[in-house]
């Protein structure tokens, strides 16, 4: 599931998502390393238990009492899950969410709450929205780390849901929003940049590219549905996409076969001129980035202020449904 969830406090919203299909693997480079995965397992193993707490605090039973047969599966006691006119996701209710660290621009910025950046991404709206994400990782995820290591995949992860919850509280501010998506579409956009990084090695290039930016426009088409935080998927996606510059370039076939010359024969560089060039201006790029999108939130600036027409990103109106652009 691409989508963020994106909720309002006390209303009943509809909510969407996608899913992500990673690409076949085309290239024919004998990495030097086989990794186990175990980061990925583990940011699985974490969610499930986040969202099991966020059942238990939201105690459904508590919360209706005289209607507890509004509940959902009440047989679940204090697990149970919201009545479906509240959340149709099978899940807790709006207030636990706030409670439990949901991303909400009020409290980032006058209350001095800048951990719900961070904590947003490991909370999920409801089982429906928890299980998507989570078989996207598994899918996504563990090809990468098996790749690349847990060090590198864990950081693109981790710091592309930050950028992902960055640029949505610049833009959103009437809803909170919760989920993985933007750590998601972090990893996707770290195995396009991994593509081009690495373009020599791969067969079928062309292929290869065509399925991913598919994949990827598919994923942010959906994300104009009303109620999806798309600004969480383009954050995610723009801080992934210059990670995987950074952590994923792959080192030249003759950097690999030096083992097996002569001692005190030519040395190859291990990456080539492009790969530098891309790993410096990604540098620059992330950092500058971030600092200008961190110091704009923490000012309480509107993104829309400077950008009138990226309202159209997270929601394009039609004849079936209005959008909110607060």
């Amino acid at each position: 599931m691409s989508g963020r969830d994106l909720e309002r406090e006390g209303a009943n919203k509809n909510n969407y998502s996608s899913s992500y299909v990673p690409p076949p693997s085309s290239h024919v480079y004998d990495h030097e390393t086989s990794w186990t995965s175990w980061i990925v397992p583990l940011f699985v193993v974490a969610n499930l238990v986040v969202f099991v707490l966020a059942m238990y605090i939201n105690n459904c039973p508590s919360k209706n009492p005289g209607f507890q047969g509004d509940c959902v599966l009440k047989f679940l006691g204090r697990f149970s899950f919201q009545p479906l006119k509240q959340n149709p996701l099978f899940g807790p209710s709006s207030s636990t969410l706030a409670k439990m660290g949901a991303l909400k621009w009020d409290d980032v910025v006058n209350h001095h709450q800048g951990w719900r950046l961070v904590t947003c991404i490991w909370l999920h709206a409801g089982i429906i929205h928890l299980a998507a994400n989570m078989i996207s990782l598994v899918f996504i995820g563990i090809r990468l780390e098996q790749q690349f290591g847990f060090v590198r995949i864990g950081i693109i992860y981790l710091v592309s849901g930050f950028g992902g919850s960055v640029l949505s509280s610049l833009f959103i501010r009437n809803n909170i929003s919760v989920g993985a998506s933007g750590a998601l579409f972090g990893l996707l956009g770290a195995m396009l940049s991994e593509l081009i990084t690495n373009w020599s090695i791969y067969t079928n290039k062309v292929a290869a590219l065509i399925t991913l930016l598919f994949i990827i426009v598919i994923n942010l088409a959906i994300g104009m549905l009303p109620h999806v935080d798309n600004f969480a998927h383009i954050g995610g996606f723009l801080t992934g996409f210059l990670l995987g510059f950074i952590f994923l370039p792959r080192p030249q076939f003759g950097w690999l076969a030096q083992r097996h010359v002569p001692a005190g024969a030519r040395l190859k560089s291990k990456y080539k001129v492009y790969q530098y060039v891309l790993w410096i201006v990604s540098v620059i790029l992330l950092i500058a980035g971030l600092s200008i999108a961190l110091v704009m939130l923490l000012r309480g600036e509107n993104g829309y202020d400077h950008c009138h027409w990226c309202r159209y990103l997270t929601c394009v109106p039609t004849s079936k449904w209005k959008c909110d652009e607060s």
